[in-house]
């Protein structure tokens, strides 16, 4: 059970951070060329490759409680920085993440570049290069902290890293078969189920780094996480009422 709850949280997070990489990574290369942006990706993916050798067996080796604790309170704070924004996107009080408008942008910002930056010592585009090298290390540094924190907590590195190389092979297939922006990809549902799997297991973690002793031991997540979502639920349902009220009274009085 713990295994698929971890390939799935591990899976959907790191579809995330692969659709953003990519969407920039293809409106460079749409725009100005592939060369230079896929240069950048290759030098963007062997310093990633270096981070985790280091950054891998550093963490391993730290004891499990203190780890599931640290981990736990890091989780526990993204989850709820992503939970909050889905909750706002789902009551109308924030836009919904729109990967057309990012494209759009991204190509605008690529074609106003112009070539006034020349070129590199190895030839080609030294925007397109740093745009997609910037665009995939940010990203890709967010899904080496997926991995080895979701798979050191789990004490199964293997399962999160092919959850990892499942959704990044995804994501850069269908881009290839696209060539465009990956608006396909239902990314604020998938925000949302990340943020509430994200909560609830960095809340798991923290409460047993903490000493505390869940019921079940694994088996309280399959209560933890519907709880966590019930709670936005109800959240949601709260901001849309709220947001429609001032609404009506404004009508009534005009």
């Amino acid at each position: 059970m713990t295994g698929w709850l971890l390939f799935a949280a591990a899976f959907l997070a790191c579809t995330v951070e692969a659709v953003e990489a990519t969407t920039v990574v293809v409106a460079v290369g749409v725009t100005r060329g592939w060369r230079s942006p896929l240069r950048g990706m290759a030098t963007a993916i062997g310093v990633l490759a270096i981070i985790i050798v280091v950054l891998g067996p550093a963490i391993s080796s730290i004891p499990l409680s203190p780890l599931r604790l640290i981990v736990g309170a890091l989780l526990l704070i993204f989850g709820l920085g992503w939970v909050r924004k889905a909750v706002l996107r789902a009551s109308g009080y924030k836009d919904l993440h729109d990967e057309d408008a990012i494209y759009l942008k991204q190509v605008a910002n690529a074609k106003a570049a112009g070539t006034e930056l020349g070129t590199g010592r190895l030839g080609g585009d030294p925007y397109g290069f740093t745009l997609a090298f910037k665009a995939v290390l940010l990203e890709g540094l967010e899904v080496t902290f997926i991995v080895v924190t979701f798979g050191a907590n789990a004490h199964d590195i293997p399962i999160a890293a092919l959850a990892a190389v499942v959704a990044i092979a995804l994501v850069v297939l269908i881009a290839v078969i696209v060539r465009g922006p990956l608006s396909k990809v239902p990314e604020n549902t998938i925000k949302y189920a990340v943020g509430i799997l994200l909560t609830s297991f960095g809340t798991f973690w923290g409460a047993e780094g903490a000493g505390t002793h869940w019921p079940g031991n694994d088996v309280s997540l399959l209560a933890i996480i519907p709880l966590t979502a019930l709670v936005t639920f109800a959240l949601i349902a709260v901001l849309r009422s709220s947001k429609r009220t001032p609404a009506t009274t404004g009508e009534v009085a005009a």
